[in-house]
């Protein structure tokens, strides 16, 4: 059944797994002159007085070549080149989705390697960078060693490297965990293979002494003297010992490392290795001992399988696409040692950092933390491209071989966010102009909310703010204790203590006396986290206020209407969510403050969030949205609309609106100008505006539920200061969103 079902996956529709198309217009004649003839000569005639050029003027610097012969596929062994092709489109896919790497996958019907040598060498002026895919052993460790000597590009083995390079990171922290050092550790490797070949010499490079490692292939213990199916490769991986078969092998030793076979280690064999032993079983589908038998063997074991329903999956995915990605983009001559080992740093380390809300959505977990059990992240982990390809650009200028020697770290992680979705781009914007900003106390009430508190602990990690925690402060550190987040540069005023709360108590009478506010219930208001937040950011204690992820929203913004109060230029507040679809940045309110807004509060509704879309850089266009198309209605509610749209004309002659039209409308301008050519809106509308609550509340709902939409907010503006209300089902990396928009706010002006 389910080799049908791939086989109707690779068959149905267009056939294979991948396409080419074209990145610029091909609208008209002149779009066709600029790309072929005589438009090509310009640059044809640049790159023939400098070959450098092609890195500016064609797709070479995002190009790789996914390359095989086709004589070791997966654990399929040699199937030759045409079999091998839906594995090297495959991997075409996992580049461009992971890394928007493109690729073309070249099978060559050549088993002689140095014909297959001769052929792949003549490709460098196409490529940025060759990954040799699927190559037999030992052939593929002089195929690669030959063509890094000949070529001018990174070409990297990933069935060499890319298991070393993961496993390396698995066996830093497991190592840490148990706290023995690599130099003392003792290794035995079972498979000689590619990829236990490149583990073994990988592993030296880390630390681990030659003497205490092991090799072990189908003939035994690869020892100096032995005979039997020996070669070049092997010898020097050989040493004097007098053991000769695995079990001998991992008697009393550290670190099993298999990529050989399934079911060769038994349980005996696991029992007889030395205390807190660490098993890489990776043969794939089925490991070299089962995940449950090595546990039973040995509970004190850290275990790592190839497999995704267990703990600790070594798969490749988590570090070719971002190798490449870190060489391409500062055009690397190659990818060396000290890039692999920068990789090898970066996902060791990312572990240690908090695991994002859309990870544990991701594998149904309610927490991962570093552990036995968490020693690499996880594949398809964000995170990853953004902490393996700038370390591997940066270690590539440092060790001299890449052609671009300057790079703005943290301008490049914006560039990589900027791929992985409009929503991220968006928000890597607001962070790093929110990290410039000075001045950026940031006001907490939901302490002991652990969302917050991981919140908390990224906006630190980040620079993005200085966060300021309200509550007791006893409950806060022991909360904090109990999910495992560290409150290092996080301030936390301890409400009971504050001499803060008669000066905030008298303050709130004082302004709302002749609003039938008593004293006494002014004091007690402030002894509240959230009325004492206000309070802060009122008194300029703080610069801003986030907070509501543990209550509704009337909750929050009722004290926060009456505490901060709105701009004295506006009528009302508004609430809007910011949705990225596809290509389309949208603003939909309002979403959670005017049930029912009438004409004057609509056209408030309208001017704001046109304010806002300027602010997040965009050309506002508004559409005020109905059942009815300019007019085809007539009744109260339609009225309304109008009369909306009449007052922000007046009030912004120069915003670019109309309406009432239904959303399909708003959406498409060439539907739009086929049935209402006299509508002054140009282009697709951006700016939404629903004729109540119950219509934009669900309209941002269903969007966010039946759509690969993502959603940022809910945002309000109008507010006199910088009060941002989160939804109860704000993820962390929402939270920290918010802050950075809340620290923009407080530097630049309220929305």
């Amino acid at each position: 059944m389910l080799d049908q079902e791939a086989l109707d996956y690779h068959s149905r529709g267009r056939k294979g797994k991948i396409e080419i198309r074209s990145t610029k217009p091909t609208a008209t004649q002149h779009d066709l002159t600029m790309a072929y003839t005589p438009g090509v000569a310009a640059p044809c005639l640049e790159i023939a007085a400098n070959r450098d050029l092609a890195y500016e003027y064609t797709a070479k610097p995002n190009l790789v070549g996914v390359i095989t012969n086709g004589s070791a596929v997966l654990g399929l062994g040699n199937i030759g080149p045409d079999a091998a092709k839906p594995v090297m489109e495959g991997k075409g896919v996992l580049f461009k989705k992971l890394a928007d790497i493109d690729v073309f996958d070249l099978e060559i019907d050549q088993s002689d390697p140095d014909k297959f040598i001769a052929v792949v060498e003549t490709l460098e002026p196409t490529f940025g960078g060759i990954n040799l895919e699927d190559i037999k052993a030992p052939e593929c460790f002089y195929i690669e060693e030959e063509l890094r000597r000949r070529m001018n590009i990174p070409v990297f083995h990933d069935d060499q490297h890319g298991t070393a390079i993961i496993t390396g990171a698995a066996l830093l922290n497991a190592l840490e965990l148990i706290g023995k050092r690599i130099e003392d550790v003792r290794v035995v490797f079972c498979g000689a293979g590619a990829a236990g070949i490149g583990c073994a010499r990988f592993y030296l490079q880390l630390g681990v002494q030659r003497e205490n490692l092991t090799l072990v292939d189908v003939d035994g213990v690869v020892f100096k003297g032995r005979t039997a199916n020996m070669n070049p490769i092997l010898a020097s991986l050989a040493r004097e010992t007098p053991l000769r078969t695995l079990a001998e092998a991992m008697k009393d030793a550290d670190v099993f490392v298999g990529v050989s076979a399934p079911n060769v280690v038994t349980p005996e064999m696991v029992a007889s290795m030395a205390p807190d032993p660490i098993i890489f079983a990776l043969a794939n589908p089925d490991p070299e001992i089962t995940y449950p038998a090595a546990r039973e063997a040995r509970p004190d074991a850290i275990i790592a399988t190839g497999r995704s329903d267990f703990p600790n999956q070594v798969n490749n995915v988590l570090c070719f696409p971002f190798i490449f990605r870190g060489a391409l983009d500062v055009q690397a001559r190659e990818i060396n040692e000290a890039m692999k080992l920068a990789a090898v740093r970066a996902l060791s380390e990312l572990v240690k950092e908090d695991t994002p809300d859309e990870v544990l959505v991701a594998y149904g977990l309610k927490s991962l933390r570093f552990g036995r059990e968490y020693l690499i992240p996880t594949p398809f982990d964000h995170r990853v491209l953004l902490a393996v390809a700038p370390a591997v650009a940066q270690a590539a200028i440092e060790s001299g071989v890449a052609r671009i020697t300057e790079l703005d770290l943290d301008a490049y992680r914006d560039r990589l966010a900027a791929t992985q979705g409009i929503s991220q781009e968006t928000s890597r914007r607001i962070i790093r102009r929110a990290r410039e900003v000075k001045t950026n106390r940031v006001v907490f009430p939901e302490a002991r909310n652990e969302t917050i508190l991981r919140a908390c602990h990224q906006i630190v990690l980040e620079r993005i703010a200085q966060p300021v925690l309200v509550g007791f402060e006893k409950d806060i550190r022991e909360r904090a204790g109990e999910v495992g987040i560290s409150l290092d540069g996080v301030e936390i005023i301890d409400l009971p203590s504050s001499d803060w709360r008669t000066e905030f108590g008298e303050a709130l009478f004082t302004a709302r006396q002749r609003k039938g506010l008593l004293r006494n219930r002014a004091l007690l208001m402030v002894e509240r986290p959230v009325e004492f937040a206000l309070m802060m950011l009122k008194t300029g204690r703080a610069d801003s206020f986030v907070g509501g992820i543990t209550r509704s929203y009337p909750e929050i913004i009722r004290p926060a209407l009456e505490i901060i109060g709105i701009r004295p230029e506006m009528a009302s507040v508004t609430g809007f969510y910011l949705i990225f679809y596809r290509d389309k940045t949208l603003f939909l309110a309002d979403t959670t403050v005017n049930m029912n807004p009438p004409a004057d509060v609509l056209a408030d509704i309208a001017i704001n969030t046109a304010h806002a879309a300027r602010f997040f850089g965009q050309q506002p266009r508004v559409a005020f949205l109905s059942y009815s198309n300019f007019g085809s209605v007539r009744n109260p509610d339609v009225d309304r609309i109008t009369r909306a749209l009449k007052i922000v004309r007046e009030r912004e002659p120069d915003l670019m609106v109309d309406g009432e039209m239904q959303a399909h409308f708003a959406i498409n301008a060439e539907l739009r100008q086929q049935h209402y050519p006299f509508s002054e809106l140009e282009g697709s509308a951006n700016v939404l505006i629903f004729p109540n609550l119950h219509a934009a509340n669900n309209a941002y709902r269903l969007l966010s539920e039946l759509s690969e939409a993502e959603i940022l907010g809910p945002i309000l503006t109008g507010m006199d200061k910088p009060v941002c209300i989160l939804s109860q089902e704000s993820m962390v990396q929402d939270v920290v969103n918010m802050t950075a928009l809340s620290v923009l706010e407080a530097s630049e002006g309220v929305i």
